[in-house]
């Protein structure tokens, strides 16, 4: 087992990835994206407070969310449907391939764990000469 994953982790694992880049998608949110350019899609972005988005607990605006892609709605529904981890999902992102986690609750998954997850969801938007390549390298 390694060390409890980190928010600064987020950044290291997505830009260590073949071809990516911290662009902004829907305006201004901060978003990783492959390949670079117009042409990137997302895979991890960090969402700006919304009221779709309350902790059920207190109420609150959730402040610190990250989204990150999934491969399609059954790897999603492990990721959600799994007690142990920290990742979940809102209303706003029933028909979307993604969960959401708080940074605050990234220590609940180990470093592999998280780079596992976000490995993930490169492979599930990355054009298929990257990703051949990067499974090749190993």
């Amino acid at each position: 087992m390694t060390r409890p994953a980190r928010p600064d982790d987020v950044d290291a694992i997505c830009a260590a990835l073949p071809g990516t880049e911290l662009g902004t998608t829907w305006g201004d949110v901060p978003t990783w994206k492959v390949p670079r350019g117009e042409k990137g899609r997302g895979f991890v972005l960090y969402r700006h407070p919304h009221k779709s988005a309350v902790d059920p607990s207190t109420g609150e605006l959730y402040d610190d969310l990250l989204v990150i892609r999934t491969a399609g709605p059954a790897d999603k529904a492990a990721l959600v449907e799994d007690g142990s981890t920290p990742f979940f999902t809102i209303d706003h992102f029933r028909n979307t391939s993604a969960v959401l986690v708080q940074q605050s609750r990234l220590g609940e998954l180990t470093l592999d764990e998280l780079t596992e997850v976000i490995h993930e969801a490169w492979l599930a938007v990355a054009p298929r000469r990257l990703v051949k390549e990067f499974l090749a390298d190993g």
